[in-house]
């Protein structure tokens, strides 16, 4: 479904990515796992649209994105949710999710989307007229992740997801993930702190380093690799 090949990424001056490469198949989970400031982030990035890159290419169902705009890329059913949620906080629940239908094939399907995203987050639903700014963190999040539902996408991203969640609220995340995944049929690329977490749910996973691919493979084969342990696990 993406094939990202050899792209490198600048924020001004300062290169991000360097021949950064990664494919995710129809229908799975992968996780982009590395320390702060490795790149991961800055490749879901460029893959939405937000930083597009200065060399290389990224093809999504066989079309190659180059010069594709992110809202575009947005209705060919490529869904970002940023770190921090970044829902509009004097604009009601509601208003939040009907803005992830913008485009013109989500448009078409406004009715049934909001079915399933209350369906999956009820408490969304209870709170519908409420300002997003006055949601929980945990509401916040069911937020975001509905909105960049209500655009139908094929490709679900999501950014540091359990970032500021108490641990009740990371367990029912994955298992919203994992729901996702299983019932919905999505794909899904994943970058998440909980190292842990995100090689569970997660089939295969990439290591980034300073902008680089430092490993990839089964999540269950790397969750038992010595330098990932002990380098981001700590044990």
């Amino acid at each position: 479904m993406l094939e990202v090949r050899n792209i490198d990424v600048l924020y001004a001056d300062a290169q991000a990515l360097f021949e950064l490469s990664i494919d995710v198949d129809e229908g799975e989970i992968v996780t982009l796992l590395g320390s702060n400031g490795a790149g991961k982030t800055t490749t879901l990035r460029a893959i939405s649209g937000i930083l597009p890159p200065t060399n290389g290419d990224i093809l999504f169902r066989g079309e190659s994105l180059t010069s594709i705009p992110a809202h575009r890329r947005a209705d060919m059913g490529i869904a970002l949710v940023p770190e921090g949620r970044e829902l509009w906080p004097q604009m009601t629940v509601r208003e939040n999710l009907e803005l992830g239908a913008y485009g013109k094939r989500a448009r078409k399907n406004l009715s049934s989307s909001f079915e399933k995203v209350y369906a999956l987050f009820p408490r969304l639903e209870q709170r519908t007229k409420q300002l997003a700014g006055s949601l929980s963190g945990g509401e916040q999040q069911m937020g975001a992740i509905g909105r960049a539902l209500m655009g139908q996408p094929r490709l679900l991203m999501l950014d540091e997801p359990s970032l500021g969640l108490a641990p009740i609220l990371v367990q029912e995340l994955f298992a919203t993930i994992r729901r996702l995944h299983d019932q919905e049929k999505l794909t899904i690329l994943l970058v998440e702190q909980n190292l842990v977490k995100a090689l569970e749910v997660a089939g295969r996973a990439y290591v980034i380093e300073t902008g680089r691919i430092k490993m990839q493979g089964p999540s269950a084969e790397l969750l038992e690799d010595d330098s990932i342990r002990s380098t981001y696990l700590g044990v």
